[in-house]
């Protein structure tokens, strides 16, 4: 697979699906909330929690901060496992408090490396969580790897590797190195993946189908029981 084939699929999801303008926030906090929140739930869910939290007035990093846990976890309710949560919130609020008197600015200017394994010091921070951040928060060119990319990776023939590292590294070497491509690909195979490439797929409509080595297999032994 060479750098055209990638940007190939590139294209073909951008005209497809159009650009998606992920992430969603008014300000980089918003979007650091939002990667916490957005764990193991759905972006709906996450909607009504943001909405929560800025209608209590704990969409900023010192009121999060200094919120009370009890209060805090009742107005995230809805994004689900809202206690652990609450407790990874306020902990990356407390940590920009004490570290950076809560200056975004001076933690993302800063090696991107450097950030990353800062992040992932911190409890319930993983890597899918902190290349979020980064990418869309921070601006920095770096590949976010979810469920949908280990998918859509095997179902198309691409990264033979299901490892996070690896797949991560297999899209930075393919694609220019910049935020904003990172950042409409990701957002893109997102989309391909709510709407066509789920574990049960739906590939009538798919801007990938015909170059699908998944879809040409499972057709090909549809075609070959048809005949029995």
């Amino acid at each position: 697979m060479i750098e055209s084939d990638i940007m190939n699929i590139y294209q073909k999801l951008l005209d497809h699906f159009g650009k998606r303008n992920w992430w969603p926030a008014e300000t980089s906090f918003e979007i650091m909330v939002g990667a916490i929140l957005t764990q193991q739930t759905t972006w709906k869910n996450v909607e009504r929690a943001i909405n929560n939290l800025k209608r209590e007035n704990l969409m900023n990093i010192d009121a999060l901060a200094k919120a009370d846990i009890s209060k805090l976890e009742r107005t995230i309710r809805s994004s689900g496992f809202f206690r652990q949560k609450a407790s990874r919130l306020k902990n990356i609020a407390s940590h920009l408090m004490s570290e950076y008197n809560g200056d975004l600015n001076v933690f993302f200017d800063r090696d991107t490396n450097e950030i990353r394994e800062e992040l992932l010091a911190l409890k319930g921070i993983g890597q899918e969580t902190a290349d979020s951040i980064l990418l869309y928060a921070g601006g920095k060119p770096i590949f976010v790897v979810d469920g949908y990319t280990i998918r859509i990776c095997e179902r198309l023939g691409l990264c033979a590797e299901k490892n996070y590292d690896e797949v991560q590294k297999w899209f930075m070497k393919r694609l220019p190195k910049a935020a904003e491509v990172y950042g409409e690909m990701h957002a893109l195979i997102v989309e391909l993946g709510k709407h066509h490439c789920k574990a049960e797929p739906k590939c009538n409509g798919c801007p990938l189908m015909e170059s699908c080595s998944f879809h040409s297999k499972n057709n090909h032994q549809t075609e070959l029981q048809s005949t029995i």
